[in-house]
């Protein structure tokens, strides 16, 4: 929220719209990412992909159950409070995504947006003027911190793999 600090999120509904649509985004985004793979025979950063949407899928379904009795807002999607433009949650058209990533690569990028993600509710959670709203933040980030640390388990763990780059059964025919 660097530039934007006068746009603070001020209370728990507004806050819980903002972890809806950042684990909502995630799950289609991680969802698409696992199709465009299997499509490619990238098997194996299409089952991550996968396992991801579903834990976004399931985190969503924490946030709602959060949200019960709670009168949400809509907000439009520029309205959204994000530190930057854009939600902090991983872009189906990132750079480094490419069809013959492989599970390590695929984990890099993932925990870069959980990073982001964090700190995004570590912000809000010093920043909000609402008590409520700095103490649920909190506990969502302390949540991203240990989803982070599960990421960072698993990179651990494909580091000590030997992984080949998927072959490429239809390269690209270029001129040349």
């Amino acid at each position: 929220m660097s530039d934007r600090l006068s746009q603070r999120i001020e209370s728990v509904a507004e806050l819980l719209v903002h972890a809806l649509e950042l684990e909502h985004q995630s799950a289609e985004c991680y969802r698409q990412l696992a199709q465009a793979l299997a499509v490619h025979h990238n098997h194996a950063a299409a089952a991550l992909f996968g396992l991801l949407a579903d834990m976004s899928d399931a985190r969503a379904s924490a946030v709602m159950a959060r949200a019960e009795g709670v009168s949400l807002p809509e907000i439009a999607p520029w309205d959204f409070k994000w530190p930057a433009a854009g939600s902090p949650q991983i872009d189906c058209d990132h750079v480094e995504i490419s069809y013959l990533m492989t599970p390590l690569q695929a984990l890099e990028v993932c925990l870069d947006k959980e990073t982001l993600g964090r700190e995004f509710y570590v912000l809000v959670a010093s920043e909000s003027p609402a008590a409520g709203v700095r103490v649920l933040a909190a506990e969502m980030a302390e949540e991203r911190r240990e989803r982070v640390e599960l990421i960072l388990t698993w990179i651990r763990g494909e580091r000590g793999v030997a992984t080949r780059v998927p072959e490429d059964l239809d390269p690209p025919n270029l001129p040349g």
